[in-house]
Protein backbone atom coordinates (compact mmCIF):
# COMPACT_ATOMS: atom_id res chain seq x y z
CA UNK A 1 0.00 0.00 0.00
CA UNK A 2 1.12 3.50 -0.62
CA UNK A 3 1.91 6.31 1.80
CA UNK A 4 1.62 9.76 2.00
CA UNK A 5 4.69 11.09 4.53
CA UNK A 6 4.98 14.57 5.65
CA UNK A 7 8.59 16.14 5.72
CA UNK A 8 8.84 17.38 9.46
CA UNK A 9 10.72 20.65 8.86
CA UNK A 10 9.26 21.59 5.11
CA UNK A 11 5.80 19.83 5.30
CA UNK A 12 5.70 18.69 2.02
CA UNK A 13 4.38 15.92 1.45
CA UNK A 14 6.06 12.92 -0.73
CA UNK A 15 4.47 9.53 -1.92
CA UNK A 16 6.40 6.39 -0.91
CA UNK A 17 5.17 4.17 -3.86
CA UNK A 18 5.92 1.16 -2.10
CA UNK A 19 3.82 -1.36 -4.75
CA UNK A 20 6.09 0.20 -7.39
CA UNK A 21 9.58 -0.76 -4.61
CA UNK A 22 12.38 -0.45 -7.00
CA UNK A 23 15.78 -2.58 -5.65
CA UNK A 24 18.98 -0.94 -6.94
CA UNK A 25 19.53 -2.48 -9.77
CA UNK A 26 15.90 -1.66 -11.20
CA UNK A 27 17.41 1.70 -11.95
CA UNK A 28 19.47 1.65 -15.33
CA UNK A 29 22.41 4.07 -15.03
CA UNK A 30 24.42 5.46 -17.92
CA UNK A 31 27.78 4.76 -17.40
CA UNK A 32 30.16 8.02 -18.88
CA UNK A 33 33.61 7.62 -20.67
CA UNK A 34 35.80 9.45 -18.25
CA UNK A 35 38.37 11.61 -20.76
CA UNK A 36 41.07 13.74 -19.50
CA UNK A 37 42.72 15.69 -22.65
CA UNK A 38 42.97 19.27 -22.95
CA UNK A 39 41.29 19.28 -19.23
CA UNK A 40 41.56 22.71 -17.40
CA UNK A 41 41.76 21.20 -13.86
CA UNK A 42 44.49 19.16 -14.63
CA UNK A 43 48.22 19.65 -13.54
CA UNK A 44 50.07 21.77 -15.83
CA UNK A 45 46.84 23.79 -17.28
CA UNK A 46 46.86 26.08 -14.71
CA UNK A 47 46.74 28.71 -17.05
CA UNK A 48 43.90 27.94 -18.47
CA UNK A 49 41.87 28.97 -14.86
CA UNK A 50 41.57 31.70 -13.72
CA UNK A 51 44.50 33.01 -10.99
CA UNK A 52 43.98 30.91 -7.63
CA UNK A 53 42.15 31.91 -4.48
CA UNK A 54 43.83 29.41 -2.67
CA UNK A 55 45.53 26.25 -2.68
CA UNK A 56 46.89 23.53 -0.60
CA UNK A 57 50.23 22.81 -2.56
CA UNK A 58 54.59 21.90 -1.97
CA UNK A 59 56.22 23.98 0.07
CA UNK A 60 58.26 26.27 -2.44
CA UNK A 61 55.72 25.95 -5.46
CA UNK A 62 54.41 29.29 -6.52
CA UNK A 63 50.60 30.01 -7.19
CA UNK A 64 48.87 28.75 -10.36
CA UNK A 65 51.86 26.30 -11.22
CA UNK A 66 52.24 22.16 -10.22
CA UNK A 67 52.40 21.08 -6.95
CA UNK A 68 49.10 21.00 -5.43
CA UNK A 69 46.86 18.63 -4.47
CA UNK A 70 43.18 21.01 -3.80
CA UNK A 71 42.97 23.92 -5.66
CA UNK A 72 40.02 26.88 -5.56
CA UNK A 73 39.84 29.47 -8.33
CA UNK A 74 37.08 31.36 -9.47
CA UNK A 75 34.29 30.26 -12.18
CA UNK A 76 35.30 31.45 -15.53
CA UNK A 77 31.47 31.39 -16.06
CA UNK A 78 30.43 33.18 -13.04
CA UNK A 79 26.20 32.76 -12.57
CA UNK A 80 27.01 35.34 -9.99
CA UNK A 81 29.08 38.45 -10.54
CA UNK A 82 30.84 40.13 -7.81
CA UNK A 83 31.43 43.32 -9.22
CA UNK A 84 27.87 44.28 -9.49
CA UNK A 85 26.80 46.93 -6.52
CA UNK A 86 23.56 48.61 -7.96
CA UNK A 87 20.91 48.70 -5.70
CA UNK A 88 17.30 46.42 -6.04
CA UNK A 89 14.80 47.59 -8.91
CA UNK A 90 11.02 47.32 -7.74
CA UNK A 91 7.79 48.45 -9.58
CA UNK A 92 5.45 45.39 -10.62
CA UNK A 93 8.44 42.85 -10.86
CA UNK A 94 11.66 42.85 -8.21
CA UNK A 95 14.86 42.64 -9.72
CA UNK A 96 18.24 42.87 -7.75
CA UNK A 97 21.87 42.80 -9.53
CA UNK A 98 23.14 39.18 -9.80
CA UNK A 99 26.28 40.16 -7.34
CA UNK A 100 27.62 37.32 -5.62
CA UNK A 101 30.73 34.99 -5.84
CA UNK A 102 31.27 31.73 -7.42
CA UNK A 103 34.35 29.53 -7.26
CA UNK A 104 35.50 25.86 -8.22
CA UNK A 105 37.44 23.99 -5.91
CA UNK A 106 38.81 21.27 -7.99
CA UNK A 107 39.74 18.31 -5.64
CA UNK A 108 42.46 16.54 -6.97
CA UNK A 109 45.23 16.66 -9.41
CA UNK A 110 44.45 13.50 -10.78
CA UNK A 111 41.58 13.48 -13.79
CA UNK A 112 40.24 9.60 -13.14
CA UNK A 113 40.11 9.86 -9.44
CA UNK A 114 36.28 10.35 -7.35
CA UNK A 115 34.71 11.03 -3.83
CA UNK A 116 34.81 7.13 -3.37
CA UNK A 117 38.49 6.80 -5.17
CA UNK A 118 40.53 9.50 -3.22
CA UNK A 119 42.39 8.38 -0.16
CA UNK A 120 41.21 9.15 3.03
CA UNK A 121 43.79 12.20 3.58
CA UNK A 122 42.97 13.85 0.22
CA UNK A 123 38.80 13.66 1.25
CA UNK A 124 39.76 15.57 4.46
CA UNK A 125 41.68 18.22 2.55
CA UNK A 126 38.86 18.10 0.06
CA UNK A 127 36.50 18.85 3.18
CA UNK A 128 39.03 21.63 4.74
CA UNK A 129 38.97 23.30 1.47
CA UNK A 130 35.18 23.88 1.77
CA UNK A 131 35.58 25.06 5.40
CA UNK A 132 38.16 27.68 4.30
CA UNK A 133 36.23 29.16 1.74
CA UNK A 134 32.97 28.99 3.83
CA UNK A 135 34.64 30.71 6.30
CA UNK A 136 36.00 33.21 3.83
CA UNK A 137 32.95 34.61 2.79
CA UNK A 138 30.06 33.48 5.06
CA UNK A 139 30.34 36.79 7.06
CA UNK A 140 31.07 38.81 3.61
CA UNK A 141 29.08 42.04 3.31
CA UNK A 142 26.46 41.90 1.33
CA UNK A 143 26.55 38.14 1.08
CA UNK A 144 23.82 36.23 3.34
CA UNK A 145 24.71 32.22 2.25
CA UNK A 146 27.05 30.26 1.03
CA UNK A 147 26.25 27.53 -0.92
CA UNK A 148 28.25 24.43 -1.83
CA UNK A 149 27.41 21.81 -3.71
CA UNK A 150 28.96 19.20 -6.05
CA UNK A 151 27.53 17.21 -9.14
CA UNK A 152 28.92 14.30 -9.90
CA UNK A 153 28.54 13.06 -13.89
CA UNK A 154 26.84 14.94 -16.55
CA UNK A 155 22.99 14.23 -15.95
CA UNK A 156 23.47 15.95 -12.92
CA UNK A 157 24.81 19.15 -13.99
CA UNK A 158 29.01 18.69 -14.64
CA UNK A 159 29.89 19.77 -17.44
CA UNK A 160 34.12 18.50 -16.95
CA UNK A 161 34.41 15.16 -15.56
CA UNK A 162 37.56 16.20 -13.10
CA UNK A 163 36.86 16.23 -9.63
CA UNK A 164 35.69 19.26 -8.35
CA UNK A 165 32.72 20.93 -6.27
CA UNK A 166 31.37 24.70 -6.36
CA UNK A 167 30.74 27.04 -4.12
CA UNK A 168 27.99 30.00 -4.87
CA UNK A 169 27.24 32.91 -2.61
CA UNK A 170 24.37 34.78 -2.83
CA UNK A 171 22.88 38.11 -1.29
CA UNK A 172 20.10 37.05 -0.28
CA UNK A 173 18.58 33.61 1.22
CA UNK A 174 17.83 30.73 -1.10
CA UNK A 175 13.80 30.12 -0.75
CA UNK A 176 14.63 26.51 0.45
CA UNK A 177 16.74 27.78 3.14
CA UNK A 178 14.46 30.03 4.27
CA UNK A 179 11.81 27.38 4.00
CA UNK A 180 13.57 25.29 6.65
CA UNK A 181 14.57 28.19 8.70
CA UNK A 182 10.53 28.79 9.14
CA UNK A 183 9.79 25.13 9.79
CA UNK A 184 12.61 24.69 12.45
CA UNK A 185 11.97 27.90 14.25
CA UNK A 186 8.37 27.24 14.54
CA UNK A 187 9.14 23.53 15.92
CA UNK A 188 11.37 25.88 18.44
CA UNK A 189 8.91 27.57 19.76
CA UNK A 190 6.60 24.63 20.28
CA UNK A 191 8.80 21.92 21.91
CA UNK A 192 11.74 23.90 22.85
CA UNK A 193 13.87 21.97 21.17
CA UNK A 194 15.51 21.71 18.01
CA UNK A 195 13.66 19.54 15.49
CA UNK A 196 17.11 18.40 13.50
CA UNK A 197 18.20 17.08 17.01
CA UNK A 198 15.20 15.23 17.26
CA UNK A 199 15.12 13.72 13.97
CA UNK A 200 18.59 12.20 15.16
CA UNK A 201 17.08 10.96 18.11
CA UNK A 202 14.56 9.76 16.48
CA UNK A 203 16.39 7.96 13.91
CA UNK A 204 19.00 6.30 16.60
CA UNK A 205 16.06 5.20 17.99
CA UNK A 206 14.11 3.42 15.21
CA UNK A 207 17.60 2.88 13.28
CA UNK A 208 15.69 1.35 10.32
CA UNK A 209 16.96 4.62 8.01
CA UNK A 210 20.40 4.36 9.17
CA UNK A 211 23.07 4.01 6.41
CA UNK A 212 26.44 4.44 8.21
CA UNK A 213 27.13 5.76 11.86
CA UNK A 214 30.05 7.04 13.25
CA UNK A 215 30.82 9.17 16.94
CA UNK A 216 30.01 12.35 15.52
CA UNK A 217 27.84 12.21 12.27
CA UNK A 218 24.82 9.98 11.19
CA UNK A 219 23.88 9.23 7.29
CA UNK A 220 20.63 8.06 7.17
CA UNK A 221 17.94 8.06 4.47
CA UNK A 222 15.69 10.61 5.74
CA UNK A 223 11.38 9.35 6.79
CA UNK A 224 9.83 11.41 3.77
CA UNK A 225 12.73 10.80 1.36
CA UNK A 226 12.41 12.95 -1.98
CA UNK A 227 14.49 10.70 -3.77
CA UNK A 228 15.31 6.53 -4.05
CA UNK A 229 18.03 6.66 -1.84
CA UNK A 230 18.41 10.19 -1.11
CA UNK A 231 21.00 10.72 2.03
CA UNK A 232 21.73 12.62 4.77
CA UNK A 233 24.59 13.62 6.34
CA UNK A 234 23.69 15.58 9.63
CA UNK A 235 26.23 16.15 13.06
CA UNK A 236 24.69 14.55 15.83
CA UNK A 237 25.82 17.71 18.28
CA UNK A 238 23.52 20.83 17.60
CA UNK A 239 26.10 23.13 15.22
CA UNK A 240 23.90 25.44 13.07
CA UNK A 241 26.62 26.79 10.63
CA UNK A 242 29.13 24.85 8.74
CA UNK A 243 32.08 27.07 9.58
CA UNK A 244 31.71 26.29 13.21
CA UNK A 245 33.17 22.48 12.42
CA UNK A 246 36.93 21.72 13.99
CA UNK A 247 39.40 19.49 12.91
CA UNK A 248 38.45 16.60 14.60
CA UNK A 249 34.26 16.77 13.59
CA UNK A 250 36.23 17.38 9.78
CA UNK A 251 37.71 14.17 10.15
CA UNK A 252 34.81 12.43 11.31
CA UNK A 253 33.07 14.23 8.29
CA UNK A 254 34.98 12.95 5.43
CA UNK A 255 35.29 9.63 6.46
CA UNK A 256 31.14 9.46 6.70
CA UNK A 257 30.86 10.82 3.56
CA UNK A 258 33.57 8.78 1.99
CA UNK A 259 32.20 5.60 3.11
CA UNK A 260 28.39 6.77 2.07
CA UNK A 261 29.85 7.89 -0.89
CA UNK A 262 30.91 3.96 -1.62
CA UNK A 263 27.99 2.26 -0.84
CA UNK A 264 26.12 4.47 -2.89
CA UNK A 265 28.57 4.64 -5.53
CA UNK A 266 28.61 0.22 -4.99
CA UNK A 267 25.10 -0.44 -4.82
CA UNK A 268 24.06 1.22 -7.52
CA UNK A 269 26.37 0.68 -10.34
CA UNK A 270 28.10 4.52 -9.87
CA UNK A 271 25.04 6.78 -10.62
CA UNK A 272 25.06 10.30 -11.29
CA UNK A 273 24.53 12.52 -7.95
CA UNK A 274 24.29 15.91 -6.04
CA UNK A 275 25.93 16.63 -2.52
CA UNK A 276 24.29 19.63 -1.79
CA UNK A 277 25.26 21.78 1.95
CA UNK A 278 22.64 23.44 4.05
CA UNK A 279 23.85 25.78 6.81
CA UNK A 280 22.64 28.63 8.59
CA UNK A 281 22.59 32.06 6.66
CA UNK A 282 24.97 34.65 8.20
CA UNK A 283 23.75 36.18 11.57
CA UNK A 284 22.25 32.83 12.44
CA UNK A 285 25.16 30.71 13.24
CA UNK A 286 24.68 30.59 16.93
CA UNK A 287 20.98 29.84 16.68
CA UNK A 288 19.03 26.87 18.79
CA UNK A 289 16.73 25.75 15.84
CA UNK A 290 18.81 25.20 12.94
CA UNK A 291 21.29 22.22 12.46
CA UNK A 292 23.73 22.11 9.56
CA UNK A 293 23.61 19.14 6.82
CA UNK A 294 24.81 17.34 3.87
CA UNK A 295 22.23 16.01 1.65
CA UNK A 296 23.31 13.40 -0.95
CA UNK A 297 20.95 12.75 -3.96
CA UNK A 298 21.35 10.16 -6.61
CA UNK A 299 19.97 10.74 -9.86
CA UNK A 300 17.60 7.97 -10.66
CA UNK A 301 14.25 8.88 -11.63
CA UNK A 302 12.96 11.65 -13.04
CA UNK A 303 10.40 14.57 -12.10
CA UNK A 304 7.15 14.16 -14.47
CA UNK A 305 4.14 15.77 -14.49
CA UNK A 306 2.21 14.69 -11.04
CA UNK A 307 5.28 16.17 -9.44
CA UNK A 308 5.67 19.56 -11.43
CA UNK A 309 1.49 19.91 -11.26
CA UNK A 310 1.57 19.20 -7.17
CA UNK A 311 4.75 19.53 -5.69
CA UNK A 312 4.18 16.17 -4.78
CA UNK A 313 7.34 13.82 -5.34
CA UNK A 314 6.78 10.15 -6.13
CA UNK A 315 9.78 8.32 -4.77
CA UNK A 316 9.27 4.44 -5.76
CA UNK A 317 11.83 2.99 -3.19
CA UNK A 318 11.10 3.50 0.79
CA UNK A 319 13.88 4.92 3.29
CA UNK A 320 13.69 1.99 4.60
CA UNK A 321 14.92 -0.23 1.99
CA UNK A 322 17.21 2.10 0.56
CA UNK A 323 19.17 2.34 3.76
CA UNK A 324 19.52 -1.97 4.34
CA UNK A 325 20.65 -1.87 0.51
CA UNK A 326 23.53 0.71 2.20
CA UNK A 327 24.05 -0.85 5.35
CA UNK A 328 24.34 -4.10 3.47
CA UNK A 329 27.16 -3.38 0.75
CA UNK A 330 30.34 -3.63 1.47
CA UNK A 331 32.44 -4.14 -1.41
CA UNK A 332 32.10 -5.14 -5.19
CA UNK A 333 32.06 -8.91 -4.28
CA UNK A 334 28.82 -8.28 -2.13
CA UNK A 335 27.27 -6.21 -5.36
CA UNK A 336 28.20 -8.29 -7.58
CA UNK A 337 26.62 -11.87 -5.60
CA UNK A 338 23.18 -9.01 -4.99
CA UNK A 339 23.10 -9.07 -8.88
CA UNK A 340 23.36 -12.57 -9.90
CA UNK A 341 21.05 -13.17 -7.13
CA UNK A 342 18.23 -10.87 -8.17
CA UNK A 343 18.74 -12.22 -11.89
CA UNK A 344 17.91 -15.79 -11.23
CA UNK A 345 14.84 -14.80 -9.36
CA UNK A 346 13.75 -12.98 -12.68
Amino acid sequence: MPELRQDPVTKKWVVIAIERSKRPFDFPVRQENIKGGNCPFCVGNEDKTPPEIMAFREEGTEPDTPGWWVRVVPNKFPALDPKLNEAPEQNFYLKMPGAGVHEVLIESPDHDSSLDKHSSHQVREIFKAWRARYQALINREPLKYVQIFKNEGSIAGASLSHPHSQLIATPLVPPVIAEELKGTQEYYGDKGKCLYCDMISQELREKARIAVENDDFLSFCPFASRFPFETWIMPKWHQPGFEMIDDGMLSSLSEIVQKTVQKITGTLNNPPYNIVLHAAPAGYNDVAFYHWHLEILPRLTIVAGFEWGTGIIINPTPPEAAAEYLRNYDNEKNAEKERLSWQQIH
